[in-house]
């Protein structure tokens, strides 16, 4: 016959677990936050990020003729790393220095009205200006296009350029404006019932695009 547990043996206050004995979400469980760990896959990789980015800064050199005087931007958060990394790349390819930089969409998009305040990012325009030169906007993922459609707005309230492309490491479809990118680095066709997530070292510990179901409310 079991034994009763006796009073004394109940787990004292004490003994319970701290709150900060508790596992802490590392870096990466917060970058994965938005996809089911469970149910996402990987689509593309470390190795293969590098490898897009390399062909990008090729098409780029080409289509612009050397790319004497194109201007990168990207849109924060991962638009900004993507951009420097194409900067560098430009730079190994052309022997000259990129001019990068980073432009805050925060006050252009057209959802501040639905969603709770957002805090803003940092624009950071190059020396030289955006006037007369090529831009090419960066960003990580391509979706409805209201992302790019607020860049285009808050780009007209800093110069005039030349001419706006746009280079983005994913284009998932579902296309809500009419925009279209010039420079993709993998065509990814997906349902609205899923979500695509790009993580970065600098910012996620990583390099990943991860695809998964949307988490329910």
């Amino acid at each position: 016959m079991d034994k009763q547990e006796k009073p004394g043996q109940q787990e004292k206050p004490g003994q319970q677990e701290k709150p900060g004995q508790q596992e802490k979400p590392d870096r990466q469980e917060k970058a994965d936050a938005g996809v089911r760990a469970s149910e996402a896959r990987p689509v593309l990789e470390g190795p293969d990020i590098a490898r897009v980015l390399t062909r990008i800064a090729h098409e780029i050199v080409e289509r612009a003729k050397g790319a004497d005087d194109v201007v990168l931007l990207g849109i924060p958060t991962r638009g900004v790393f993507l951009a420097q990394r194409l900067a560098a790349k430009l730079e190994q390819i052309t022997d000259r220095k990129m001019p990068v930089g980073s432009l805050d969409i925060t006050m252009y998009r057209d959802d501040l009205r639905m969603h709770p305040p957002r805090a803003l990012a940092r624009t950071e325009i190059p020396g030289d200006g955006i006037d007369g030169r090529l831009v090419i906007l960066v960003d990580d993922v391509l979706f409805s296009g209201r992302t790019i459609r607020a860049a285009l707005d808050a780009l007209n309230d800093i110069g005039r350029p030349r001419a706006v492309q746009l280079a983005v490491l994913v284009d998932r479809g579902h296309r809500e404006l009419p925009i279209r990118a010039d420079y993709v680095g993998k065509n990814l066709p997906t349902s609205l019932r899923e979500t695509v997530k790009v993580l970065l070292a600098e910012e996620d510990g990583r390099d990943t695009v991860l695809l998964g179901a949307k988490p329910t409310p």
